[in-house]
């Protein structure tokens, strides 16, 4: 975690790098990102898949405790705890992938908060090894992503490549930086990780912590294409829903005068089965982050 940086933005604060402690953040960061409704396009409290379910997620975040709080006493391994949290997650639960992109994001954060150190050393110092376990992982989950012509994540043999030629993990993100947002948080210093962390806190002072993290949501998803809904639909779809998001809340403060438009876009999403996952992942890392710094519910 930068450390540094958050009691500069924050003022006096002190960070509890206890491991439970910031596993615990990471869970409650899970819980809250699906607890909060509506959120358009994503199962929350209010609405399932027919494949994945709120009670799927639930599982999820509470089932990996372990890896996470393994990650915040860990100096080195980021790609086999992601690979552990990936299994653990399948153990609990059958609803498939829930939480793959948060788990890429908070590893490295639970990491950097257990040591003191940056969240962009943690990600730059991974290893070919880190690279080959984070492929064991990805292939477990399940996950959708755009290819990439260097390696191919869908292709067994790409693991011995990694190998052979000591591809590091951080280095596998820069060949997904611009169609992935996870991959570009690795590359480009978390940067939409923190400022999604300073939006939930601004805004929590003001609403609801439900109404934060759904305005949150909708301003990120307004910022930024979703990467997930590229992936399934292609870049115009992705730009299609942020235009949207970003129609409904200019010039709007809270939810409450937003809210029946919220909902329309949510059955809109739903009924498309277009869902901004990527958005989500984002979302869990703010909150972790937030959290972390003194956000309390």
């Amino acid at each position: 975690m930068e450390t540094n940086s958050a009691k500069n933005r924050t003022g006096s604060l002190e960070l509890d790098f206890d491991p439970s402690y910031l596993a615990r953040c990471a869970q409650l960061a899970m819980v809250l990102e699906v607890s909060a409704s509506p959120k358009p396009g994503n199962v929350d409290r209010d609405h399932d898949y027919p494949d994945t379910t709120f009670e799927h997620f639930l599982s999820s975040a509470i089932g990996t405790y372990p890896v996470l709080e393994e990650a915040a006493r860990s100096q080195s391994g980021v790609g086999a705890l992601i690979h552990a949290a990936a299994k653990e997650s399948l153990r609990w639960q059958h609803g498939g992938n829930t939480h793959f992109g948060a788990f890429v994001l908070l590893i490295p954060l639970l990491m950097a908060a257990g040591s003191g150190r940056r969240v962009s050393e943690i990600v730059f110092g991974t290893t070919a090894e880190d690279a080959a376990e984070f492929y064991r992982a990805f292939s477990i989950a399940n996950v959708r992503v755009d290819a990439v012509p260097e390696i191919d994540l869908e292709d067994s043999g790409s693991i011995d490549k990694i190998l052979e030629e000591e591809i590091g993990l951080f280095d596998l993100m820069k060949l997904s930086v611009d169609h992935d947002l996870i991959a570009n948080e690795w590359v480009n210093g978390f940067k939409r990780t923190f400022r999604c962390a300073d939006l939930i806190r601004e805004k929590a002072d003001k609403m609801s912590i439900n109404d934060a993290i759904v305005c949150t949501f909708l301003q990120m998803l307004a910022e930024t294409p979703d990467t997930f809904i590229q992936t399934k639909f292609g870049r115009g779809k992705s730009i299609e829903v942020s235009e949207h998001a970003s129609m409904i809340i200019a010039g709007n403060r809270d939810l409450n005068s937003i809210k029946s438009r919220v909902h329309e876009f949510d059955r809109k999403l739903i009924r498309e089965k277009v869902n901004p996952g990527s958005t989500a992942d984002i979302i869990i890392g703010g909150l972790f982050v937030a959290l972390v710094r003194g956000l309390r519910v």
